[in-house]
C-alpha cells in the first residue's frame, strides 16, 4: 500500500479518538519520538486541529494552541507546515500571528513561505499589513488579512431600511421552484397594484425578473414571500475572451457597487460561488484578486460574508447575479421548531397563495409537521379557526413553537397526534365545518409510506365529508390519482419541481 494511503489511514483513525485519548496517548507518543519518528505520525499534528477545535473545552484548546505554536519551531519543516493547518481550526491572535511572521522572516524556502502566508490569511492581523523586512506579501494575502480586520472591526450586516435612490438598470432575479413562476409572478403583480416599487419584466423557467419604478429597499423585496433566492443581475458577461477579468468587471460594476453601498452597514465583504463547477479555489482567487484591483473596498471572504456573487455558466457563456447571504431568511424567522422533511417554506407560502382566502376561515392540515401551511395561511388573514393532525407528537411541538412564534392575532387552535383519517376523534373537526384543507403530505421519499395510493384516496375522501360547499383542497400530490367524488372539482394543476422529482400542487374546490 502507498504511504500516502496510509498516512491517511492513520490520521483517519486518529481522528475518531477523543481530546483525552489524542493528547494523554498520541501526542505524548509523538513527543517522545525521534525525528524519523515524528515524521512518520505527523497526522496527529492535523488531528489535534480538528478533534480539539470540534470537542475541546476552552482549556484543552488553549493547551493545544500552545503545544501547536511550538512545533512551528520544529526542526522538521513538514512538522511546521501541519502545525501551520492545524493552528486557524483553534482560532489565533496576535501571539501566534508573532509566530508566524517570526517563522516567514527566518524562513529561506518558497513553499514554507507559502504556507506561512496562507496560515497568515486565516489568523493575520494589523502585524501581518505592517509587513516583514525583506518580505512581500502577495496580493490574495493582504485582501485576506483585510476581510480579517473588517470582520473583526465590524462583522457588517446587510439593512432593510435603506433605500436604492438610483436605480435605473437594477434588474432583480427571484429564483422560485419551477412550476411556481406564475403564483409568484401574481404575487409581484398583486404588490405593484397596492404600490409596490416593482413590475414584471419577464417570467422564465425557474425565475421571475422584476424590475424597479421607483426607488426601493430590500424590505420590499422580501414582503414577498414566494421566491426561494435573490439575485442582482450584474453586467453581461457573455463569452469573453479573458473570462477573469470580464467576471471582476462584472462584480465591480456600477450598478453592482450601487447596490451593495445602498444596502451594506458596514464593510463590504462578498463570497465568490462558481455553481455548478465545485471548488474553483484558483479561479476565485484570480477573480477576487483583479475585483480588489479595481476596487479596494469590496473585501472577498468566504467567511460569514454577508453577500455572494454566483457565476453561472450557460450555453453563450457566464452570468453574475448578485444575492444576499441570509440565515436565517428573515421572512421565515418564525421557524423556531423544524422536523425532518418539512416543506420549503416558499413553497408553503405559494400553497397559502394558491389557497386564496374566505372570510371566517377554517384551516386543517392533516399532515401537519411543523406547521409552515397554516402558518403561511394564518400570516394571509382572514382565518377563525386551525385545526392540525399528525402521528408524530415531536411535530406538533414544532407546529405550536412556529403558530406562536409568527405572532398575531390569537386564533383557537386544535393540534391533535392522531392518524388524519381518525379525524372523528378530533373535537370540533365535524362534516362540513371546514373551508380549507392545505398540506403537503409525506411523498414516500424520506419516510415509507406503505400503500401512497391508498393514503391519497383516504385524503380526498377526508375532504369530500369536511369541506363545507366552497371549500378548497390544495396540496401536493406526488400521484395522478383523482378523487371519486364528482363534487370534488379540479381548478388547478400545477406541475412542480421539488428538488430532483415533479409533484403537482393542485386545488379542488368543493361543489
Amino acid at each position: 500500500m502507498k504511504k500516502t494511503n496510509l498516512a491517511k489511514e492513520h490520521y483517519q483513525r486518529l481522528r475518531l479518538l477523543s481530546c483525552e485519548e489524542l493528547w494523554e496517548e498520541e501526542v505524548a507518543e509523538f513527543d517522545r519520538a525521534e525525528s524519523r519518528g515524528r515524521l512518520d505520525r505527523v497526522a496527529v499534528v492535523r488531528a489535534v486541529g480538528v478533534v480539539f477545535s470540534e470537542s475541546g473545552t476552552p482549556e484543552q484548546q488553549a493547551q493545544a494552541m500552545v503545544w501547536l505554536r511550538g512545533l512551528l519551531n520544529d526542526p522538521e519543516e513538514k512538522v511546521r507546515r501541519y502545525a501551520m493547518t492545524a493552528l486557524p481550526k483553534l482560532g489565533g491572535g496576535v501571539r501566534e500571528e508573532a509566530d508566524l511572521l517570526n517563522l516567514l522572516a527566518a524562513t529561506s524556502g518558497e513553499r514554507e513561505r507559502k504556507f506561512v502566508a496562507r496560515t497568515l490569511e486565516k489568523v493575520g492581523g494589523s502585524a501581518t499589513l505592517s509587513g516583514v523586512p525583506g518580505v512581500r506579501l502577495n496580493a490574495q494575502t493582504v485582501r485576506k488579512v483585510e476581510a480579517n480586520l473588517a470582520r473583526q472591526e465590524n462583522p457588517g450586516e446587510i439593512r432593510f431600511d435603506r433605500f436604492l435612490t438610483t436605480f435605473e438598470g437594477v434588474e432583480l432575479h427571484l429564483h422560485c421552484r419551477e412550476g411556481l413562476e406564475e403564483l409568484l409572478a401574481e404575487e409581484v403583480r398583486e404588490q405593484t397594484e397596492s404600490g409596490g416599487p416593482f413590475r414584471t419584466n419577464h417570467v422564465r423557467p425557474g425565475c421571475v425578473v422584476i424590475v424597479p419604478h421607483r426607488p426601493f429597499s430590500m424590505g420590499d423585496v422580501y414582503a414577498l414571500r414566494c421566491f426561494s433566492s435573490l439575485g442582482f443581475a450584474m453586467d453581461e458577461v457573455g463569452s469573453a475572451p479573458d473570462e477573469t477579468d470580464a467576471i471582476a468587471n462584472a462584480i465591480a460594476s456600477p450598478n453592482g457597487r450601487r447596490v451593495l453601498e445602498a444596502f451594506t452597514e458596514g464593510p463590504i465583504r462578498y463570497r465568490l460561488e462558481f455553481v455548478s463547477r465545485g471548488h474553483q479555489r484558483n479561479a476565485v482567487r484570480q477573480v477576487a484578486d483583479r475585483v480588489y484591483a479595481l476596487c479596494p473596498t469590496l473585501l472577498n471572504d468566504s467567511r460569514t460574508a454577508p453577500w455572494q456573487f454566483n457565476v453561472r455558466h450557460e450555453s453563450g457563456g457566464c452570468a453574475v447575479e448578485l444575492t444576499p447571504r441570509l440565515r436565517p431568511d428573515p421572512r421565515f424567522a418564525y421557524r423556531l421548531g423544524d422536523v425532518p422533511a418539512a416543506s420549503h417554506p416558499p413553497l408553503a407560502a405559494a400553497m397559502a397563495r394558491l389557497a386564496g382566502s374566505q372570510d371566517d376561515e377554517v384551516v386543517w392540515d392533516p399532515f401537519c409537521g411543523s406547521g409552515l401551511e397554516i402558518v403561511e395561511r394564518k400570516l394571509r388573514g382572514g382565518v377563525s379557526q386551525i385545526f392540525g393532525t399528525d402521528r408524530s407528537a415531536d411535530a406538533l411541538i414544532a407546529a405550536r413553537q412556529n403558530l406562536i412564534a409568527v405572532g398575531g392575532e390569537a386564533i383557537p387552535t386544535t393540534l391533535a397526534c392522531c392518524d388524519f383519517r381518525d379525524y372523528q376523534t378530533v373535537d370540533g373537526l365535524l362534516p362540513g365545518s371546514l373551508s380549507l384543507i392545505i398540506t403537503n403530505p409525506p411523498m414516500g421519499r424520506r419516510v415509507p409510506i406503505p400503500d401512497l395510493p391508498e393514503l391519497m384516496a383516504d385524503l380526498f375522501q377526508a375532504a369530500s365529508v369536511l369541506l363545507r360547499p366552497g371549500g378548497r383542497l390544495v396540496f401536493a400530490n406526488p400521484l395522478s390519482i383523482k378523487p371519486r367524488d364528482s363534487q370534488l372539482r379540479q381548478v388547478t394543476r400545477l406541475r412542480v419541481d421539488l428538488g430532483g422529482f415533479a409533484c403537482h400542487v393542485e386545488k379542488y374546490v368543493r361543489m
